[in-house]
This record gives structure tokens, sequence and C-alpha cells, in this order.
């Protein structure tokens, strides 16, 4: 067996894209109903991180999910900004999702709506959120 300096790898990775397939959750019901992938199983998946609060869940990795904390009772510039971030940041941790764009945000009295697309390799997610602010 031959030993390598340190700092020195020798061979090569590859790179295998797993498939999307996932058990579905009916929407209304909030139980499993069969399995779905591609733009599905994606559209599901954006739902799920934008609505699990990262590091808080043992069931969910690390990555997954958005910081929530710190945006409730903040100025609305502040939170339309840091929402922008942090869920664009939470997303791209999924190699289905490549960015985010149109994203756009409305106060109403204490709460700041805001609404975005998702582009992935499947098409645009459309997807939004609600902070209050007050």
């Amino acid at each position: 067996m031959a030993v390598l300096p340190a700092g020195r790898i020798s061979g090569s990775v590859e790179y295998v894209s797993q498939p999307s397939k996932t058990w579905r959750i009916d929407p209304a019901t909030h139980r499993l109903s069969g399995t779905c992938e591609g733009y599905d199983a994606v559209r599901q998946a954006v739902n799920i991180i934008l609505n699990v609060e990262r590091y808080r869940w043992q069931i969910f990795q690390s990555s997954s999910g958005m910081e929530w904390e710190g945006l409730l009772g903040k100025d609305a510039g502040f939170v339309a900004a840091e929402l922008q971030r942090r869920a664009t940041e939470a997303l791209m941790m999924d190699d289905r999702v490549t960015g985010i764009e149109n994203f756009d945000y409305n106060v109403r009295g204490q709460t700041l709506s805001a609404s975005f697309t998702v582009t992935t390799i499947y098409g645009g997610v459309e997807a939004g959120m609600e902070v209050n602010i007050a």
C-alpha cells in the first residue's frame, strides 16, 4: 500500500445524481398518498424547506429547513431582506433548485407577505411566506 504525502488524494470522485422520487404528502389530509417525482417532488420539497425551522428538529438534516428565528417583530425592510437571503440559502441546499426570482413583498398591518418563484431544473415553483413584524 502506497502512502501519499499529506494533502494529496489520488483517484477521482464521480457525482451521481439521485432520483427525486419521494413519498407524496396530500396537502388536504397531511397524510402519505403514494409517491411523486420530478416537478411534484421538488414543489413538495420547497414547501417543506420553507416550513421547517433549521437546526430545530433531529429528524431533518442540519442543512434542511430555513432559519426563521430573529425575524418576528423586526422592521419590515430588515425582514424582507433577510427573508430573501435566508430563503435563497435554504432552498439552494437542494440540488434541483437553481435560484429564486421575482421576489416581492407587501406589508399589511402587522404582517409582511413575501412571494417569489423558485427556479428548479423542472420549472418554476411559486412560493410565499408571511411574518408578523409588530
